[in-house]
């Protein structure tokens, strides 16, 4: 070792922290990490970051010279991870991306530590095995065949894309793309006409098709749109359902969809992201029967199986039409049943450089097993079942949308209001809530009102969070509207 080596190697041995500081850290940070969880009722479910704590992480510069370990963990803890909603906290209803498993957690630690690259067999043979394993699996959930194959990706957002450019590329051609037409409802995930856009489509090849009273895709409407767009010219490519609505829990009519894009030549694509997982149910798997004619199915794990971020799923009911579009070699799909049983997940995806991601939902599994998390499951449901039962007999709560899988949307809606008012009294109910820390309530639209929802898929939530937030939340609206915080009588 030359002179110069050496200094290089003390340089680098000098900014490393030791050992026994990085166990220390760790140890330090597990106990705090299972204190907190213990202890998560009794916290807000948020605390927001006021401008001074925002200008204090503005503020503080990358240092040309390392600081302790135990420092930057420390002001970490305090100053970035403390702040932002908690969506672990059991009285968490705002958003679908809920709490997740501390067996998940544990899992992401693992793959994290041992960095593993899993694109290819070559560079991890296990890893990629327990991938497709666990493909398999919910493949057989769905109800796919032996041809169905798939692969973990980030999100909603990026399985839905993988699939679309499946489908863009099986049904449309370079000359003829610009015809192409794709369906989804004015409830489908904002996130889809972004997917759209990226694979090409501009806003005209996109229909946006009205919902019925109970916000789901109007197959009617959904085929007199098609029927014109083929008179005049167009391509009708592409239905994209939805399996759990975000703002209601919906679930589209898969068999009648499913109808109508057989009888067109159409890909119909899923958007599971939430509502996927109710197939690990053995109690209310069957409000999607139909399912496992899809063509492709997005599902998320860190919705409804409480993984950590990120946990999601493409699943194609034929693999060979993700190895069509990612593929760099076609003539490798030539001897496809006969010589390869195996691919690398790069080979059926967009990314290269991939982690790890199926390795966690896999511990989660070995750990708590299926059923447990189907009865998990299956508590959401029951647990929004009551909200509803609760909110029937509050005075003035009109039920905007029913229980759905683990959502029900509701209004607080005076007769002395007008709607404009009840809008902004509904409004003001949800930040006050949020000031509160009690309960993480938001609110959404629909049919162009002000609406609140409840998302209860934590399985810690029980009965008396429902009903406390419920009577908090009337409590908020009785205050608002004597303290005349509303304008009671005005337009």
């Amino acid at each position: 070792m030359t002179v110069k080596d050496k200094n290089i190697t003390e340089v680098i041995k000098l900014a490393t922290p030791t050992r026994e500081e990085i166990k220390q850290v760790l140890n330090q940070f597990v106990d705090e990490m299972l204190t907190q969880d213990e202890q998560l009722k009794a916290a807000p479910v948020r605390k927001p970051a006021d401008a001074s704590i925002r200008q204090k992480i503005a503020a503080k510069p990358i240092p040309r010279e390392g600081r302790p370990l135990t420092t930057a963990v420390s002001e970490m803890l305090t100053d970035i991870y403390a702040y932002g909603d908690n969506m672990r906290h059991p009285r968490h209803f705002g958003f679908v991306p809920g709490p997740s498993s501390l067996v998940s957690w544990l899992g992401d630690v693992l793959s994290s530590a041992y960095n593993v690259h899993a694109a290819e067999w070559t560079v991890s043979p296990t890893a990629v095995e327990i991938e497709q394993k666990l493909v398999r699996w919910f493949c057989d959930k769905v109800g796919y065949g032996p041809k169905a194959s798939g692969v973990f990706v980030s999100g909603g957002s990026m399985a839905t894309l993988t699939a679309l450019v499946a489908a863009r590329h099986k049904i449309l051609t370079p000359e003829n793309q610009h015809l192409g037409t794709a369906y989804i409802s004015n409830q489908t995930h904002s996130s889809v006409i972004k997917d759209l856009h990226v694979i090409g489509l501009s806003d005209r090849q996109i229909r946006k098709i009205p919902v019925d009273a109970d916000f789901r895709l109007d197959v009617n409407a959904l085929k007199k749109t098609i029927m014109q767009d083929k008179a005049n010219g167009a391509i009708p490519f592409l239905v994209i359902a939805t399996a759990g609505t975000t703002n209601t829990g919906s679930i589209d009519p898969l068999k009648d969809i499913t109808a109508i894009c057989r009888n067109f030549n159409m890909w119909l694509h899923v958007d599971g992201a939430f509502g996927a997982s109710i197939l690990l149910s053995q109690r209310y798997r069957h409000v999607l029967d139909g399912i496992a004619a899809a063509d492709s199915v997005s599902w998320d794990g860190h919705k409804w199986l409480f993984q950590t971020y990120s946990s999601s799923m493409v699943l194609v009911k034929d693999k060979a039409d993700l190895l069509n579009s990612y593929y760099a070699h076609p003539e490798y799909l030539k001897d496809l049943e006969s010589k390869h049983a195996h691919f690398n997940p790069a080979d059926m995806s967009i990314e290269l450089t991939r982690p790890a991601r199926a390795l966690k939902l896999w511990l989660t599994l070995q750990v708590l097993g299926s059923d447990k998390i189907g009865a998990t499951i299956d508590h959401g449901v029951e647990m929004t079942q009551y909200a509803e039962k609760v909110l029937r007999n509050v005075p003035q709560v009109e039920i905007t949308s029913p229980a759905q899988l683990a959502m029900i949307t509701f209004r607080y809606a005076p007769q002395n209001l007008s709607e404009a008012q009840q809008d902004e009294l509904n409004q003001q109910i949800s930040q006050k809530m949020l000031a509160t820390g009690f309960a993480g309530v938001y609110t959404t639209e629909l049919n162009g009102h002000k609406v609140l929802r409840l998302c209860i898929i934590n399985p810690n939530t029980a009965e008396t969070d429902i009903k406390a937030t419920i009577q908090k939340l009337t409590q908020i609206c009785q205050n608002l509207v004597q303290q005349h915080r509303i304008a009671v009588g005005q337009n």
